[in-house]
C-alpha cells in the first residue's frame, strides 16, 4: 500500500523549489495511491490536484483546500461522491472511469456553486438543452427508477464483494507448502531423518515435480485468460498481480550473477567494451602528434560520474559504473595526455601524445631547373630504381673561400699567364710578339 508521504510532495513539487506549503499544483498520478490523507493540512492553498490512475477507493480528507479549483480522480476505485461540500472554490471534477454506482450521490455536489464541468462517463456524450428538460418534467419518475437501480446495485456489489473474500480465501488454503531437502514429507519432528540419497537420484526426482508442476508461464497465461467481473476487487487484484511478477522478475535478476566483462583477455589482448552504448570519434592529430578520443557523454551529466584512465596502449572510461574501453592505435604517453570536458556539448575529450615522435617532411615546391632535371630519362630511370638522397659534405663550407675574391697569378713551366681563372696569353703569342719588338736604349728595362 503506497501512502503520501511528505516527501514524496517535495519530490513532485520541483517547480515551486519544494516548497509544500505555498503549493498551488501538485501531480501524484500513477503512483499506486490507495488513500487521499495530508495534503488538506499541507497545501492549504493548492488550485489544481491531479490523482489520476490510482488505487483510491474514496473521495476523503479534501474538505479544507477551500481554493481548490480542478480535481482529478479518472481512473480510480471510487463508488461514491462524497466530502467535496468543503471546496469551495471547486470549479471542474473528473470522476472518468470509476465505479460510482450510487447515482443520488451526485446531488451532494450542490453545495459546489462554483462547479461547471463534471465528467462520469456514463455514455461519452454531452447533456444538451433538450435532455435537461426532459429530466426536469419527469424528475420524479427519474428518481424512483435511480432509487430501484441503486438498490440492485448494492445487492449485486455485496455479492461481489463475498465472491471476492471468498476467492482470496481459498488462494490462501491453497498455498502449496515447500518439501523438505529431499523433496520428502516429514510431519514428525521426533523421527530421525534419513540420510539424503545419492545427487543423481535427487536431480531425477526433482525434474519430475518440475514437469509435473504448472509452470510460471502457464500460471501467467491462466490468470489473464480467467473470466472475471471488472470491479474494484478485480482491479486491486489485477494490480497486485502486476506488482508480484515485478518483485518476481527484479528477485530473478538479483539472483542471476551478471556476467563479468572481459577487459583485458589471459593473453594480454586489450578488448573493446562499450557498456554505456556511447558514440564516439578517435582522430590522429599529425600536427601535434596526439590521438585524440572524442567521447559524447551525456550533457547534463556531472562529471564526478566520470572516471578516465589512460595506459600506453588503450584508453577507458568509466561512466556512472558503466565500462568504455578502446584500444588505441598507437603507443601514447598517458603522462602527457590531458581530458577535457566541453561546457556547450559535454563531450569528454581525450588527448594522449604518441609516444615515439614521428620527424615527417615538409612539402616543397619544386623549381623549375629541377623539374627539367627531373624530367630527363636517365634521372626517371634512376629515381624508379632506388630512392634518392642528397649528400653533402660538410667540409666543403667550413671556411670562407677567398679565391674567388682577389685575382692571382700562378707561373708555370711554360710561362703561362692566368688571372681569376681566364688564360691571357701563351708562348707562341710572345714569340710572335718579340719580333715585331724595337729596343729604345733610352728607356730602362723592366724588371
Amino acid at each position: 500500500m503506497v501512502l503520501i508521504t511528505e516527501d514524496l510532495v517535495r519530490r513532485r513539487s520541483e517547480h515551486n523549489n519544494c516548497e509544500i506549503f505555498s503549493l498551488e499544483e501538485v501531480s501524484l498520478h500513477q503512483q499506486d495511491v490507495e488513500k487521499i490523507e495530508h495534503i488538506d493540512r499541507w497545501c492549504k492553498d493548492l488550485k489544481i490536484l491531479y490523482l489520476q490512475n490510482n488505487l483510491i477507493p474514496r473521495i476523503e480528507n479534501v474538505h479544507r483546500l477551500k481554493k481548490l479549483e480542478y480535481l482529478n480522480l479518472a481512473l480510480n476505485n471510487i463508488e461514491l461522491i462524497e466530502n467535496l461540500e468543503g471546496c469551495e472554490s471547486l470549479q471542474k471534477l473528473d470522476l472518468t472511469v470509476n465505479f460510482i454506482g450510487c447515482l443520488s450521490s451526485v446531488e451532494s455536489l450542490k453545495h459546489n456553486l462554483h462547479l461547471q464541468e463534471l465528467f462520469l462517463y456514463l455514455d461519452g456524450k454531452e447533456i444538451g438543452r433538450s435532455e435537461r428538460i426532459r429530466s426536469g418534467q419527469g424528475l420524479k419518475e427519474v428518481r424512483r427508477l435511480i432509487h430501484q437501480q441503486e438498490q440492485e446495485y448494492l445487492r449485486k456489489r455485496a455479492s461481489e464483494r463475498q465472491k471476492s473474500q471468498e476467492e482470496g480465501v481459498e488462494e490462501v488454503q491453497q498455498e502449496p507448502k515447500k518439501p523438505g531437502f529431499d523433496g520428502r514429507w516429514y510431519t514428525d519432528i521426533n523421527k530421525t531423518m534419513p540420510v539424503p540419497e545419492d545427487n543423481t537420484e535427487n536431480q531425477v526426482r526433482e525434474e519430475k515435480e518440475r514437469k509435473s508442476c504448472p509452470t510460471s508461464d502457464h500460471q501467467e497465461r491462466e490468470f489473464w485468460e480467467k473470466l472475471c467481473a471488472f470491479t474494484p476487487e478485480s482491479r486491486l487484484e489485477t494490480h497486485r498481480h502486476l506488482e508480484r511478477s515485478k518483485k518476481a522478475e527484479r528477485r530473478e535478476t538479483e539472483k542471476m550473477p551478471k556476467a563479468q566483462r572481459t577487459l583485458i583477455t589471459p593473453q594480454g589482448r586489450v578488448m573493446n567494451v562499450n557498456e554505456p552504448k556511447l558514440d564516439f570519434r578517435l582522430t590522429e592529430d599529425e600536427n601535434n602528434n596526439a590521438i585524440v578520443l572524442d567521447l559524447e557523454v551525456y550533457r547534463h551529466m556531472d562529471t564526478s560520474l566520470m572516471d578516465v584512465d589512460v595506459q600506453p596502449t588503450y584508453a577507458r572510461v568509466t561512466v556512472k559504473g558503466k565500462i568504455f574501453q578502446v584500444v588505441l592505435p598507437a603507443e601514447v604517453r598517458p603522462d602527457s595526455s590531458t581530458a577535457k570536458r566541453s561546457q556547450i556539448t559535454g563531450h569528454l575529450v581525450l588527448t594522449m601524445p604518441k609516444a615515439l615522435c614521428e620527424i615527417k617532411a615538409k612539402k616543397t615546391t619544386p623549381t623549375a631547373k629541377s623539374s627539367e632535371c627531373s624530367n630527363r630519362p636517365e634521372e626517371k630511370t634512376r629515381k624508379g630504381n632506388r630512392e634518392e638522397r642528397l649528400e653533402v659534405d660538410p667540409r666543403e663550407h667550413s671556411m670562407v673561400d677567398f679565391c674567388n675574391i682577389v685575382p692571382r697569378e700562378i707561373s708555370s713551366g711554360e710561362g703561362s699567364l692566368e688571372t681569376s681563372g681566364k688564360r691571357l696569353t701563351t708562348t707562341t703569342e710572345q714569340t710572335n710578339f718579340s719580333d715585331n719588338f724595337v729596343d729604345d736604349p733610352d728607356v730602362p728595362p723592366l724588371i
